[in-house]
């Protein structure tokens, strides 16, 4: 068996990868490993986006905090940027999110968050995960008044609306925007922070049953948005994953403002106010070279890292720098919260609008997107991180490498989340990179099925 935690929490199918029983284990593991330091009864806030099987998770995740001695604070559906805030606020032992962000419907996961507000380092998931696997040997489990309780407290979701909007206080009064929730955890919060602030919002997608969250909606499948914002005339568009933790706009044309071009714009005017940390914003190796040439060109360092937000994240916080993130949306404030916002975001970027008085598509070419193709080969889960064992892959590989030299790059690697190689190929061709990226992704998946 692979490592049980990914780039993101553990994630799986909810009932038959990610089971009741995983999901009681690491309630237990999780709430042994991140509060056996405390001398009093340790309390661990828990939230879920709306998927049906994030009850079902909740309720056995809980049980397992119960039953090791801790208690459970249960806010129901919020995003996980909500729960990363009230576990500081509350100042609580831990924080958990159940949510698969944006996989389908089926999928859920499991992630943690530190008393901090911190996603765990790789060493106490390894620690949980070890626990897990020796079945829970040193855990003593409490009898009696022992055992832990849960709090149901629906109402404390508003608390990180309120911290919103003081955080941005930006005013919105009379401007129009289309706001896209993927019927998912920010149906509820997205929309009463903006139209708090005066926005004239039109809302899509805020009508979560349990099996179409990101279900042709939100930040995976913007289309709707783009013709929307248009037919509205509005002056941006919004939209957010199944648990709130990403963002990506459209501009008043219907043209999609991604990651790296929102890090930029809001990252070139944190510099212009004199509050971009050592000049420099942090991405990882998939941003668009055209990032790095806007960094070159507007004197901003960009740092590089991994892929994956935590990645980021841990750069930030060991070099001092206050804004990084990824091209799929995830940034992070540092100064305003500590894991990637899709909300706060949000509120960065109209305050731009606001401040500067330019519209959107305007802001957005402070960066040149170079052509890019990503293609994604589905690969048995188990066998993901091995795709370069295979002869043949190693090779095709190494003969598009050779092919882009020098005017473009090739990079390929395992998705952190989902059983899939991601293969992404950037040049001045776009017709030459898509051909090569689909080539190369289907005889990826025809060797490794």
């Amino acid at each position: 068996m692979g490592r049980l935690f990914g780039t993101d929490g553990v994630r799986g199918v909810a009932g038959a990868e990610l089971t009741i029983e995983l999901a009681t284990q690491l309630g237990q593991a999780g709430a042994y490993v991140l509060t056996r330091e405390q001398a009093h009864q340790p309390t661990i806030i828990v939230g879920c986006d709306t998927r049906i099987s994030g009850g079902m998770l909740a309720s056995a995740l809980m049980a397992g905090i119960c039953s090791v001695g801790a208690n459970a604070i249960y806010v129901g559906v919020a995003p996980t940027p909500a729960i990363a805030y009230l576990t500081r606020k509350h100042r609580v032992d831990a924080g958990v999110v159940i949510s698969a962000s944006h996989n389908p419907m089926e999928f859920n996961g499991i992630k943690f968050f530190n008393g901090d507000g911190y996603k765990l380092s790789d060493a106490l998931e390894d620690e949980i995960e070890e626990m897990i696997s020796n079945s829970m040997k040193d855990i003593v489990l409490p009898i009696g008044s022992g055992v832990g309780r849960i709090d149901y407290r629906f109402d404390i979701r508003d608390e990180y609306v309120e911290f919103m909007k003081k955080t941005v206080p930006v005013d919105l009064n009379g401007m129009k925007i289309v706001v896209d929730c993927a019927e998912g955890a920010s149906h509820y919060t997205a929309v009463k922070t903006l139209q708090d602030l005066g926005a004239k919002l039109v809302a899509i997608h805020t009508n979560p049953d349990g099996t179409n969250i990101n279900a042709n909606c939100g930040s995976t499948h913007m289309e709707e948005l783009q013709a929307r914002v248009v037919y509205e005339k509005a002056a941006l568009g919004i939209a957010f994953d199944g648990d709130a933790d990403r963002m990506l706009a459209v501009d008043e044309n219907g043209d999609v403002i991604d990651g790296d071009q929102l890090l930029a714009i809001c990252g070139t005017n944190m510099k212009a106010k004199g509050i971009l940390k050592k000049n420099t914003i942090v991405v990882t190796v998939m941003s668009n070279l055209g990032f790095s040439l806007m960094g070159e060109k507007n004197g901003i360092h960009v740092e590089k890292t991994k892929v994956g937000d935590r990645y980021v994240l841990e750069n930030m916080l060991e070099n001092g720098y206050n804004i990084g993130g990824e091209q799929s949306g995830h940034i992070i404030f540092l100064d305003d919260n500590t894991t990637g916002d899709g909300l706060l975001s949000a509120l960065h970027l109209l305050q731009v609008m606001v401040d500067t008085g330019k519209p959107l598509s305007e802001l957005a070419k402070v960066m040149e997107v170079l052509p890019q193709a990503l293609v994604n080969a589905k690969v048995p889960n188990h066998k993901k991180e091995k795709f370069m064992e295979y002869s043949e892959i190693a090779e095709a590989i190494a003969e598009v490498e050779k092919k882009f030299n020098g005017e473009g790059r090739v990079l390929i690697r395992p998705s952190g989340t989902e059983p899939l190689v991601r293969v992404m190929i950037e040049g001045k061709d776009k017709a030459a990179i898509d051909a090569e990226a689909k080539r190369l992704a289907n005889l990826i998946t025809r060797i490794m099925l």
